[in-house]
């Protein structure tokens, strides 16, 4: 039998790489169109909310737009959801990446790890907080927020509070920073390992001196990444941290003897405060909600920004 080989001629070639170059340029062009679209739409819509007393007045519930009061209040409120967050979430996320990386043989056990990491990335928001509101409404858990008083026959906590949508954040977020954290441990030049091995170190002493120092801006963009997205998240507030546009618990909420108090109890973050002061949820001030929504896509912008940036540095190091 003769081998018959079967090639593109030239201009079949020319003319594949043509249309795959337009098809390109064309999918580049919608997806920077429908950007632009929702950029102009927002800011067309919440512009004339925008000033500096609008960040730096606390909220008030307010249907007009001038009694409405700031975006002070969710703003913080976002912060201190994004710290807890990210801090409980970032030890998990990087002892997994190493354990994949650097520990786990190839088997059941490890493929049943990344299976589980690639399930929960699947998960919607929503679930996750359904199920959160399942094991943190226990009478157990009334630390983590506050015990239902006042109700005959219960002794249930309350199951909404920063600590609690905190917990649940970094469940959510757990999976996408393991993964971006793994690929950034795997793309360590095996040369570094090699010569730290060579030179007598440990595999721990190696990991900790050679391979995290070498994933720094990898590792810090995963985590960019991940206060991302909590930052962006809707369902999860509104369903572990509450729905009030002010700080609960004992007043003033930021003084330090309070601060267990105001971890404790419900508060709002820009997502849910969007939500709360648009026809789509409890209220109907359309200007309002579109300046805290130019405001949270300012922020988010700004962090890939940063990813972008470190990312960058981190490739330039390593040539």
């Amino acid at each position: 039998m003769t081998e018959k080989k079967f090639l593109l001629s030239p201009q079949n070639h020319n003319l594949g790489s043509a249309c795959g170059s337009i098809g390109s340029f064309i999918s580049m062009g919608l997806i920077i169109c429908v950007c632009l679209l929702i950029f102009i739409v927002i800011l067309h819509y919440g512009a004339e909310a925008l000033s500096w007393q609008f960040l730096i007045r606390e909220p008030n519930a307010s249907a007009i737009n001038t009694e409405a009061g700031g975006i002070l209040t969710p703003m913080l409120g976002t912060v201190i959801l994004t710290v807890i967050g990210i801090l409980i979430a970032l030890p998990f996320a990087l002892a997994t990446a190493l354990y994949l990386c650097f520990y786990a043989k190839k088997g059941l056990f490890k493929t049943l790890v990344k299976s589980g990491v690639d399930i929960l990335a699947g998960v919607p928001t929503i679930v996750i907080a359904l199920f959160a509101l399942v094991i943190f409404t226990q009478p157990y858990m009334a630390v983590l927020s506050a015990a239902i008083e006042g109700v005959e026959g219960s002794n249930r906590a309350y199951g909404k509070s920063f600590l609690v949508a905190g917990i649940t954040m970094a469940v959510m977020i757990l999976p996408f920073v393991i993964k971006a954290m793994e690929e950034s441990l795997k793309n360590v030049p095996q040369a570094y390992i090699d010569g730290a091995y060579a030179l007598g170190a440990t595999k721990w002493g190696t990991i900790r001196k050679v391979v995290l120092k070498s994933a720094r801006d990898g590792l810090v963009t995963g985590t960019i990444l991940g206060m991302g997205r909590i930052i962006g998240d809707t369902a999860i507030v509104w369903l572990t941290l509450g729905g009030t546009i002010r700080m609960t618990g004992n007043q003033p909420w930021y003084a330090l003897q309070n601060w267990w108090s105001t971890l404790t109890n419900t508060g709002c973050t820009l997502t849910s405060y969007i939500y709360f002061t648009s026809p789509a949820g409890e209220g109907n001030n359309f200007t309002v909600a579109f300046g805290a929504s130019i405001v949270l896509i300012g922020i988010i912008i700004l962090l890939n920004l940063a990813a972008t940036v470190i990312g960058s540095i981190g490739e330039a190091k390593h040539g």
